[in-house]
């Protein structure tokens, strides 16, 4: 079994979402905590991946079209820690 650990702003970040990624997080966390990071990557539809740059050794999971999850795995305490639930921004930066 694993165990999610989420960084206090994560509350206040889910307050003023649709409840639909509140169901696809609470879904995410129910699979995050019984199959561990095997079981998120398993499921097309979260389409988890590693991040790169600033965020090297973090992961992102898709809520919705718009959301993610990113998180860190510490697999020898098997925990997840969840670091932020944000919209993702398309715009191009340049």
């Amino acid at each position: 079994m694993w165990y999610i650990e989420e960084h206090v702003r994560v509350e206040r970040q889910l307050r003023g979402v649709a409840a639909e990624v509140l169901r696809r997080y609470e879904k995410w966390k129910d699979i995050a905590t019984y199959s561990g990071p095997q079981g998120l990557r398993s499921i097309r539809g979260f389409r988890d991946e590693a991040l790169g740059g600033e965020w090297s050794g973090h992961r992102s999971s898709r809520l919705g079209i718009q959301y993610r999850v990113i998180y860190r795995v510490v697999a020898a305490r098997h925990v997840f820690q969840v670091l932020a639930v944000t919209a993702h921004d398309y715009r191009r930066r340049g």
